[in-house]
């Protein structure tokens, strides 16, 4: 037996409230799931081969897993804590834990390979576009990205200072999300329009919905940054695949955007860019479950 517990601030009244999950799992092999609510508050559960999700207003707020635990997937802002205790055999041991974002660091992508075709649409326009509206630009930025990823959130504005920067300097810049609505209804094309507005992206905000422009590229988190250059009519190029820069969300290290300034300016300058390049770390991209696209 599994029992997960979390306190939530009311959003118009401030009180505190309990609400208890009760998780009934099989044995592991069996990769099966039960869950039962005890609240109020919790309007739906969906259970399916591996995967209980609870939903309140709409919105994913748990999932209990095959491996006898739970996590938060979208965390509502009164969330104050969350503890999750499993019992066996009449003996109860408690833990708690700590909500953070997964960290998922890109893999290596062999420098000089060609930037895959795309043709996405921009939910905030309606336009299409592919990889050939680039083509008379002398480098291109592609970055995967997303709305609700804190690592993205962490550099938001800074990322938009920088491409508004560079794209006056000549820099063709796109930013892709590919993360599945199904399990993340935040990041669909909808919010994907109100937070390019919001945050006035001066580059298009494509939607990736079948993942497989995502998979071309060998991306795996969010944020992931993908510098290409190009010679004359050579296709583009690879030659910066790293992160933005030191700073995570909770390493109180300042955003400067450096390690890919540095390789931005190398590019627009003929120079050749370091070789010694840190990965991007990010949310892992959320992937469409099995069947499901």
């Amino acid at each position: 037996m599994v029992v997960c517990n979390f306190i939530e601030k009311g959003a118009t009244d401030g009180v505190l409230r309990r609400t208890n999950l009760q998780v009934s799992t099989p044995e592991a092999t069996k990769y099966k799931t039960m869950a039962s609510v005890t609240s109020s508050h919790i309007t739906t559960t969906t259970t399916t081969a591996s995967i209980s999700t609870i939903t309140r207003s709409n919105r994913t707020l748990a999932t209990t897993l095959a491996s006898n635990c739970c996590s938060l997937l979208s965390p509502s802002p009164g969330l104050v804590l969350y503890r999750c205790a499993r019992r066996r055999n009449n003996f109860t041991a408690s833990r708690k834990f700590v909500v953070r974002a997964a960290r998922v660091e890109s893999k290596g992508v062999s420098l000089g390979s060609r930037a895959p075709d795309f043709e996405l649409e921009e939910p905030l326009t309606g336009n299409m576009w592919k990889l050939e509206d680039f083509e008379s630009y002398p480098a291109l930025l592609v970055m995967f990205i997303c709305n609700h990823c804190p690592f993205v959130k962490h550099l938001k504005k800074d990322i938009v200072k920088l491409t508004d920067f560079y794209m006056k300097k000549g820099l063709g810049v796109v930013a892709i999300s590919s993360n599945s609505i199904e399990t993340h209804p935040q990041d669909g094309p909808a919010f994907m329009a109100e937070d390019a507005r919001n945050f006035k992206y001066p580059f298009p905000y494509l939607f990736d919905h079948s993942q497989e422009v995502a998979k071309d590229y060998g991306a795996v988190c969010t944020p992931e940054f993908y510098l290409f250059k190009k010679d004359g009519r050579r296709p583009f190029e690879l030659v910066y695949h790293g992160q933005f820069d030191d700073s995570r969300p909770s390493n109180n290290v300042s955003v400067t955007g450096r390690d890919l300034s540095l390789a931005i300016d190398c590019v627009l300058s003929g120079q050749p860019i370091p070789p010694n390049q840190k990965p991007s770390v990010g949310c892992s991209i959320k992937w469409h479950r099995e069947g499901n696209v």
